[in-house]
């Protein structure tokens, strides 16, 4: 059984930066794949950020491209979410999630489906 644990959450104000931390126990790390979610208010969860196992790469959804980068620590077990030029918009309970031996897909909408273990989330308030 996986445990996910996620930090770093809290309020900044619009354009600052906060970077988002998950800490992994109980499985091998390196084989998981490790996504970001977000619940925004008034909308349904939805796929942030992923990364790959092995050396595949990392993929974001549009709204967040060129703003935020997933990076993984397998030496540490964890993985990171540093999010630049926050936005209002970005408000909402980011969570971490991990999907054992998995290829991100292209696709973001498969991402919430695919993923095997949930931290329980953190909240990020970006407001004035």
């Amino acid at each position: 059984q996986v445990q996910l644990v996620e930090s770093g959450g809290g309020l900044v104000q619009p354009g600052e930066s906060l970077t988002l931390s998950c800490a992994a126990s109980g499985g091998t790390f390196e084989w998981f794949a490790i996504g970001w979610f977000r619940r925004v208010p008034g909308k349904d969860r939805e796929g942030v950020s992923c990364i790959s196992i092995g050396e595949r790469g990392t993929l974001h959804a549009d709204s967040v491209k060129g703003r935020f980068t997933i990076s993984r620590d397998n030496g540490k077990n964890s993985a990171a979410l540093q999010m630049n030029n926050l936005k209002p918009e970005d408000t909402g309970i980011y969570y971490c999630a991990a999907a054992e031996y998995y290829y991100c897909s292209d696709n973001v909408s498969n991402w919430e489906d695919d993923m095997d273990y949930w931290g329980k989330g953190t909240l990020v308030d970006v407001s004035s």
